[in-house]
């Protein structure tokens, strides 16, 4: 039987990310009632109070599924929340839906990391279009970057892995660079002949500027076919991880424990040997008790994990509710 208001005991789990949303109702012995997927969650383009609408759409389907009218909890875990103050803005947007009595924003990088352990204790560096890094005790203290681009010192990610490659590629082939194989498999992809007609479609938009992020597959290929370029983009990339959970590890004075690391998004769950051989290598010897996990499982787990730790459940309840995305 369903619940026909807020029940005391139950969360509405959200994870927003930059191209769809997946929302959960789960009740506070780790039962999902619901579930839904919508579009993309993108502030930073549209808005807070358009990004909010996207929202309502796939939350107004779980909750008649679930057959409730709203719940206790709403454990959110949003793209482009970077920052606390943004963290605050879409609190108050969403708690204003009356969707339920008390409302936790997050950016969603905290639900890979929920998602990876069984206590709320670890880092994770999550490596998809973009790149971050976040990290969290149970006694509530966190890690975290900005995250926001280069003006706070990132590196990586899809679409920043694309960028470096187009540019040795460019001077690679024009001779401002050393020669890589770069110059032939980029433009290969899109069928075109040279590094000069690639960089002349991608300006004039003959090839979509969204089409870009088809390009970090070429980049890994190329590096596992041995050319130096593409294989020091990956260094780079492996590196970058490293520094980023070495950081937060020492932060949370979780450097000398025995600690889980946690590698999510799509580039670093790819299966890229060359990469994830590399920050495993560079972890051991600058954080050798870090234990280094890939996540695969539903960020939305996470969000819910996150919720039903707010509502005090016990294990029962979270290996329930983990045993619904994982079983």
């Amino acid at each position: 039987m369903g619940l026909t208001a807020v029940e005391s005991g139950s969360v509405l789990a959200i994870d927003a990310g930059n191209s769809k949303t997946d929302v959960a109702v789960v009740t506070a012995a780790g039962q999902v009632l619901a579930t839904a997927r919508g579009g993309g969650f993108r502030p930073p383009a549209v808005g807070v109070a358009a990004a909010v609408d996207a929202l309502a759409e796939p939350v107004a389907r779980a909750f008649a599924d679930a057959s409730v009218t709203s719940v206790s909890h709403v454990s959110a875990c949003l793209a482009n929340a970077d920052l606390p103050v943004e963290e605050e803005q879409l609190a108050t947007a969403i708690e204003a839906r009356g969707w339920g009595a008390s409302v936790t924003v997050r950016n969603d990088t905290f639900a890979i990391l929920r998602a990876g352990v069984a206590e709320p204790r670890g880092v994770a560096v999550v490596c998809g279009a973009g790149i971050n890094c976040v990290g969290m005790r149970p006694d509530g203290r966190t890690a975290r970057f900005p995250a926001i681009g280069r003006i706070s010192g990132d590196w990586g990610g899809g679409w920043g892995l694309s960028e470096e490659a187009l540019w040795f590629a460019a001077r690679g082939e024009d001779g401002r660079g050393e020669p890589t194989a770069l110059s032939r498999t980029l433009p290969g992809h899109f069928g075109l002949p040279t590094m000069y007609a690639l960089i002349e479609a991608l300006h004039l938009e003959h090839v979509d500027h969204d089409r870009r992020h088809e390009l970090t597959p070429v980049l890994f290929a190329t590096a596992d076919e041995g050319d130096p370029a593409a294989r020091a983009i990956v260094a780079r990339l492996a590196e970058e991880v490293t520094v980023m959970a070495t950081v937060a590890l020492t932060r949370l004075d979780l450097l000398d424990e025995e600690t889980p690391v946690l590698l999510g998004g799509s580039v670093l769950t790819a299966g890229h040997a060359l990469l994830n051989d590399a920050v495993r290598d560079r972890l051991a010897a600058r954080a050798p008790k870090a234990d280094v996990r890939l996540v695969t499982a539903s960020p939305v787990l996470g969000a819910a994990l996150l919720g039903l730790d707010r509502l005090g459940a016990g294990t029962p309840a979270r290996e329930r509710a983990r045993g619904y995305w994982e079983g």
